[in-house]
């Protein structure tokens, strides 16, 4: 098991979090950052690696200050980023309803929707820069849905009292993306982009303990490159796909971060990963993801199972008084508009009361019939219409005449690479923007803020950060023929001839399904010490087992959708296992880390603020040691730590 705390010469860490009143940090910071003149910005060369919100909003920023950006895709376009599945919208603290909204409330929602587990002067400078997004995103021609007069029109997402979150219909990540899309290639036009699609990132460059350039295979050739820089901005999203079953694109992935984490970079909080309420269930045993119903849906959706177990009819002959719309009962304050978490382990708890419903008992009931009898279907087609129709498409089943089936499913991961205030990691010049850092979310993210983070990330925070690293360090310069590229290249190469040589009886999806569903029974929804520490077992005799039977066909020189799998698979079966350690050290229940030995009598989440009120920072020492633990407590000098109510 991991080691606490231990001295290591390696590793160097400091939050920065600026001095002073919480609302007067990120100003004083930014008046206090060193600048680079703007004839000097031309001189230096960023890397951004992943171009969704975060990595598309970034480089579109620095390239128009003047930075020389070279921008990597794995996709064929940025437009296919897996953050244009983010459907339901973006929150910010805009107060159009004069209805009581302010960058406070804002700040003080998603601190108590992360269950007191993130940083508060990170989320405060979140909850700042969220109203400039929407005006910036709005100037880009993002085509918000409006009120008849023209203001924009907000909805009411879980965690929140108000409605504060703006949305295009229920396609909001993608028209954000688009506006994202559109500055990039501005800068690609311009000439200060180079973009690189179709290469995936295999390793971090690290000289004299500064990051400075990285490794990347073009995924159509199979040719290994090499890319120097001064700064390297790690904008990869989030690694859900662990659980193999995940709403997240066949595509994410954590290789990037993780090979970064074995250079060095602290990974902070992995085991904390959220499940979302609104999924379509799992239909059958050889499904590749699935999909996210968006969770704006549950502002006119009403969540509900029979009352009695094992009843099995139709959903329409269910009378009311036989129905348990169990998110209304047990949380009338914020009835189906309750946090992530809280809804996923209800719905939990009704399916292992045997009151779930479907063929395999493993769905609740979202039902719009009291919506459209209120509104009219005309009202509620232009709020979900493209969401409505996904799911008949997906379901066969008609949403406007028989209730839509939900389940929890593996959506977001709060964890990641550790970075203090000015968003840089462990490692000098490397950054996390985005769902690759941990720094905002805590234990559970709130909806309608993965959208917010990578835009504030990438438009409104790295473009001063990055600045005062660049005015700071002064890095010199370095080119691809430094014997640091060819040695972490060679590195990296060693792996991919590793895995084609094997030659095993077992597939790639053998091995990822098999730790999905490890993942998924022990280091899922609900977790205890026994299984997690089965879990920790199991995942590393399947590694062994994977590095000596896995089958991966075809060449390294080529288009191989094997090897990149391959080479994908491997990472996760690394990080499960990390993921199980953090889960097992953290002996208490918090937003989606939810421990069966820490609960109220009701059910809910127990947190142990006196032994657990940190960040849970752990730092790479080897694959056969035992990583070891470090804690950044977290300090509250503003809100006061209380056993989250949404009753």
């Amino acid at each position: 098991m991991p080691t606490t705390e231990q001295p290591m010469n390696t590793f160097k860490w400091d939050s920065k979090i600026p001095s002073g009143p919480l609302g007067e940090k990120w100003s004083n910071h930014k008046n206090n950052v060193k600048l680079v003149n703007p004839n000097n910005k031309r001189k230096h060369n960023i890397i951004v690696v992943g171009t969704g919100l975060a990595g598309a909003s970034a480089a579109a920023s620095l390239a128009e200050l003047g930075y020389n950006v070279d921008a990597f895709c794995i996709q064929d376009s940025a437009r296919r980023a897996h953050s244009i599945a983010a459907q339901g919208g973006i929150n910010a603290a805009k107060n159009y309803q004069n209805d009581g909204d302010s960058v406070w409330r804002l700040f003080y929602d998603t601190i108590k929707g992360g269950d007191y587990r993130s940083r508060e002067a990170n989320v405060h400078r979140l909850a700042e820069v969220s109203n400039n997004i929407i005006d910036q995103c709005v100037a880009q021609g993002v085509p918000f849905a409006r009120e008849y007069g023209g203001t924009l029109s907000n909805r009411s997402f879980g965690g929140a009292q108000l409605s504060r979150t703006f949305y295009a219909r229920g396609q909001t990540g993608q028209q954000l993306l688009l506006g994202a899309y559109s500055a990039l290639m501005k800068g690609v036009n311009s000439g200060k982009i180079n973009m690189y699609a179709r290469e995936e990132m295999l390793d971090l460059v690290v000289i004299d303990g500064v990051a400075r350039g990285i490794i990347t295979r073009n995924l159509v050739t199979g040719e290994i490159n090499r890319y120097a820089a001064d700064a390297v901005l790690l904008c990869t999203g989030g690694y859900g796909n662990v659980y193999y079953l995940s709403t997240n694109a066949k595509n994410s992935n954590v290789t990037a971060a993780w090979r970064c984490y074995k250079r060095g970079a602290a990974f902070a909080n992995p085991n904390f990963t959220q499940i979302h309420p609104t999924c379509i269930p799992v239909s059958g045993d050889y499904q590749s993801k699935l999909t996210l119903m968006s969770e704006s849906l549950r502002n006119d959706g009403r969540v509900w199972v029979p009352k009695k177990v094992g009843d099995k009819r139709h959903p329409n002959d269910i009378p009311d008084d036989e129905r348990d719309y169990y998110l209304e009962r047990i949380y009338p304050s914020f009835g189906n508009l309750v946090p992530r978490d809280v809804a996923s382990r209800n719905a939990k708890y009704v399916c292992d009361e045997g009151r779930g419903v479907g063929e395999t008992g493993l769905a609740v009931y979202l039902d719009f019939r009291d919506a459209i009898k209120r509104d009219g279907e005309n009202v509620i087609r232009d709020k979900y219409g493209n969401l409505f129709d996904m799911y008949e498409k997906i379901t066969g089943e008609n949403p406007y005449e028989v209730p839509m089936r939900i389940f929890p499913a593996v959506h977001y991961t709060m964890g990641g690479l550790w970075v203090d205030y000015n968003l840089m990691t462990t490692v000098p010049g490397l950054f996390a923007l985005g769902e690759a850092n941990f720094s905002d979310h805590g234990a559970n993210r709130l909806g309608a803020s993965a959208l917010m983070q990578g835009l504030a990330d990438g438009y409104f925070v790295i473009p001063y950060t990055l600045g005062d690293y660049i005015a700071s360090a002064k890095p010199d310069k370095i080119t691809t023929d430094h014997k640091a590229f060819e040695e972490t290249e060679r590195e990296a190469v060693a792996q991919l001839d590793k895995l084609l040589k094997i030659k095993g009886k077992k597939t790639i999806l053998d091995f990822h399904r098999q730790l999905g569903k490890v993942m998924w029974d022990k280091v899922g929804m609900a977790r205890n010490e026994e299984g997690l520490k089965e879990a920790i077992a199991e995942i590393r005799e399947m590694r062994a087992e994977f590095w000596e039977n896995v089958f991966v066909p075809g060449e390294p020189a080529t288009y191989n959708k094997y090897l990149e799998y391959a080479n994908r698979v491997a990472d996760f079966l690394e990080l499960g296992e990390l993921m199980a350690v953090d889960a097992l050290d953290r002996r208490e229940s918090c937003g989606g880390h939810f421990r069966e030995e820490s609960q109220t009598p009701e059910g809910e989440a127990q947190r142990d603020d006196e032994n657990f009120s940190y960040v849970s920072v752990w730092e790479f020492m080897g694959l056969e040691k035992d990583p070891v633990l470090h804690k950044e407590d977290l300090i509250f000098e503003n809100v006061k730590l209380t056993q989250r109510s949404y009753k």
